[in-house]
């Protein structure tokens, strides 16, 4: 069990900046599981790329009702695209339900069982083969559904925006100043990039001419 007293305590002591945000944001809330495997985690990410989560979530009940529930990775399979699309999926989104589905059963994409073993850096490799899965969306698998504690997602907007905010810079770190930034945060990446999103959020944008 992760202890957010003790991660939170390790921020703070970071500096005086972290001190003051973890001080006024809001403290660590783990978001309720959207499924009970990375498939059916993968398969809602699909539906939300792109637009707003009402129309997502418009998606996928409509999608729910045709399949009688979330459709496995084998009815997808033997489902006709135009029968997906005929549901208000986008060409894109069907090709990567159906690349999911596919991968899905090749063994492509762990259970949960399996998920819960393999290494970050495994689960990165695996599904970001599969068509429309990239790294921000495995590392919001690693954070929000496998529970991992130490995972920054550098090319996330909203945390090198919270961090540019934080430390009153200019522009924003790149992905890459982030991640060696972020070092320094470990093994507590996950609640960093929390505290992150909120400083996005909650404090004023610097003056980009200093």
């Amino acid at each position: 069990m992760y202890d957010v007293q003790l991660g939170t305590r390790f921020l703070a002591a970071l500096d005086a900046d972290w001190a003051c945000l973890i001080a006024t944001a809001e403290p660590w809330q783990q978001p309720a599981r959207v499924a009970d495997s990375p498939y059916g985690y993968l398969l809602h990410a699909i539906a939300h790329q792109h637009v707003h989560a009402r129309a997502a979530s418009s998606l996928l009940e409509r999608l729910s009702k045709h399949f009688g529930g979330m459709p496995t990775p084998r009815q997808l399979c033997a489902t006709d695209p135009a029968e997906i699309k005929a549901l208000g999926f986008s060409s894109a989104k069907t090709n990567a339900l159906l690349d999911l589905a596919q991968h899905a059963l090749q063994g492509g994409v762990p259970e949960e069982a399996e998920a819960v073993r393999l290494a970050d850096t495994s689960l990165h490799q695996q599904l970001t083969a599969i068509r429309g899965i990239g790294p921000w969306t495995v590392d919001m698998l690693l954070m929000f559904h496998l529970g991992r504690t130490d995972i920054l997602p550098s090319g996330d907007f909203g945390v090198r925006e919270g961090f540019r905010r934080l430390k009153k810079k200019p522009k924003q770190p790149s992905a890459s100043e982030l991640t060696t930034l972020g070092k320094d945060w470990s093994p507590h990446r996950t609640l960093a990039s929390w505290y992150l999103w909120q400083a996005a959020r909650l404090l004023p944008v610097p003056d980009s001419s200093e």
